[in-house]
């Protein structure tokens, strides 16, 4: 009996030590970024390559740079419109933007058909975003290469997740071929991949430095009480938007973008008999994180002060220079011309791009207005009033109204959205 005892207890202390090297290992196998610098030592050779890059010593943690600089964080789930809002920040010419960089860990982490190692993955996973997305704030992009498959060689990669949804990985000193001739009138999805060869992490991480501020996009955090320890970190000034969206439009959105993963809910809205395999715990999981997400942003945690804005993709949508201007006021930053130009030719745009590789999933030009209310028109009443019933409490706290019959739901005279004012947490 003791010896099973003993045996247990040391078998316990074994996976709570696993878990915790999953999760520490990585910045614990990293030296911290240089802060407040753009000058590191040459990189070294592949086998010690992680050692000792730059000398901290030479700069402090809390110099003029790293106080001016944002980090911003587009904190959304998918199809909320967030590769739109993303693209806001995109547009001035002094943030470094990065398009869904924690794909890579997610890919890397998801490799393991072990279900032993899944369990450690969602407890792991994390603690590996929050590292990412610190080395990445610090300008440190060679951190990425623990994640991209196949591995850079040499710190070049031609696998960088949507590299061409960045405008500063796309040109120079990242991409020669990227000057302003070049840019003018061509989206940067059409020509980058073309025109730019392999991406240069090195000199990404140059461009990162030589830009005053950075903004990231995900949608693979859950809640943004996941990102506590990132705004408490005094090295970051980090700045969390949290954009949401109705999740009836989000599930609109999927079926289309997503057609075989929904494929069931595609059967159900085109025959009105919901199927018996169709998954509803995907929607539900996705309205209990924005709701728990909002609850949290709403009670103004200490930490979360001067740190966070709600916006609903629907007010953005609709009022498109008006909401900008508040997300910039929020982050403290002059809104460039360049910004309200882009506005002007991307929100009432009736069809997109006539080239055929622009007309796709993630395109970001359209009319704005109907998108906002397009799922109205698009989904069954049937389905509608089970994911109102799903989704009850979100919708009420984000100020969404339910559909009561056909005709609530395709007149779109009727809105469904109820004006709300979110402000920023102080």
């Amino acid at each position: 009996m003791e010896c099973s005892w003993k045996m247990v207890l040391l078998l316990v202390c074994a996976s709570l030590g696993v878990q915790y090297t999953a999760i520490r290992s990585l910045r614990d196998s990293f030296p911290a970024s240089c802060q407040g610098s753009s000058t590191c030592q040459t990189r070294q050779p592949k086998e010690s390559r992680w050692r000792s890059p730059c000398d901290e010593s030479l700069f402090p943690v809390e110099t003029t740079t790293s106080l001016t600089r944002r980090h911003i964080l587009l904190f959304a789930t998918t199809r909320s419109g967030s590769s739109f809002t993303g693209q806001l920040l995109n547009q001035h010419p002094g943030i470094f933007y990065v398009f869904e960089p924690l794909y890579h860990v997610q890919q890397a982490f998801t490799n393991s058909s072990s279900r032993l190692q899944r369990t450690l993955d969602r407890r792991a996973l994390l603690g590996a975003y929050r590292d990412l997305l610190l080395n990445l704030y610090t300008c440190d992009l060679s951190f990425l290469e623990n994640y991209i498959r196949p591995e850079p060689q040499d710190h070049l990669t031609g696998s960088f997740f949507r590299r061409s949804s960045s405008h500063a990985l796309c040109s120079p000193p990242v991409c020669q071929e990227g000057s302003e001739e070049t840019l003018e009138g061509q989206p940067d999805e059409t020509w980058c991949p073309k025109k730019c060869r392999a991406l240069n992490l090195t000199l990404a991480s140059l461009a990162c430095q030589e830009r005053g501020h950075v903004a990231i996009k995900t949608v693979r955090i859950p809640e943004v009480g996941d990102l506590r320890t990132l705004t408490e970190d005094p090295r970051l000034d980090l700045k969390i938007i949290h954009l949401v969206r109705d999740p009836r439009a989000i599930l609109s959105s999927r079926m289309t973008a997503f057609a075989d993963q929904f494929r069931a809910w595609r059967i159900w809205n085109a025959t009105g008999r919901q199927p018996r395999y169709v998954d509803l715990t995907q929607i539900t999981r996705t309205c209990r994180d924005m709701e728990e997400s909002t609850e949290t942003g709403l009670q103004r945690p200490a930490w979360l002060r001067g740190h966070y804005l709600l916006v609903r993709y629907e007010d953005l949508a609709l009022n498109p220079e008006k909401k900008t201007r508040e997300i910039y006021q929020f982050l403290g930053l002059d809104l460039d011309h360049r910004v309200l130009t882009w506005i002007a030719q991307n929100t009432n745009v009736s069809t997109p791009s006539s080239s055929s590789e622009w007309n796709y999933k993630y395109s970001t030009a359209r009319d704005s207005r109907a998108t906002a209310e397009s799922w109205r028109h698009h989904l069954g009443f049937d389905i509608v009033r089970t994911v109102q019933n799903l989704c009850n409490s979100t919708l009420s706290l984000l100020g969404y109204r339910p559909a009561q019959s056909v005709n609530d739901l395709r007149n779109l005279s009727k809105s469904l959205v109820e004006p709300r004012g979110f402000h920023p947490v102080r």
